[in-house]
């Protein structure tokens, strides 16, 4: 399927922005994290990330990968999922 995200790129993804989440004080992210993952119980597959077929279903994600993607496409430094393209 189009703009699928991988799985293992999607885990990864949500790890990174998980930690980063922990971190704040407060905020939407954090907030959108903590509910993830306690409705998840500690089972991936449960995860916000699945629940779209194309493992879209989670806006950080999204645009984690949309702007590693876009990066990618403009031939700047590729191979690096972090925030900072």
């Amino acid at each position: 399927m189009k703009n699928t995200i991988l799985r293992e790129i999607a885990l990864e993804l949500c790890e990174q922005i998980r930690k980063e989440n922990i971190g704040k004080l407060f905020g939407i992210g954090k907030n959108q994290c903590s509910f993830c993952y306690k409705l998840a119980k500690d089972d991936s597959s449960k995860l916000c990330i699945f629940t779209n077929e194309a493992n879209r279903g989670c806006t950080q994600i999204n645009k984690r990968y949309q702007n590693f993607t876009r990066t990618k496409s403009h031939g700047t430094k590729t191979g690096d999922l972090s925030r900072k393209p």
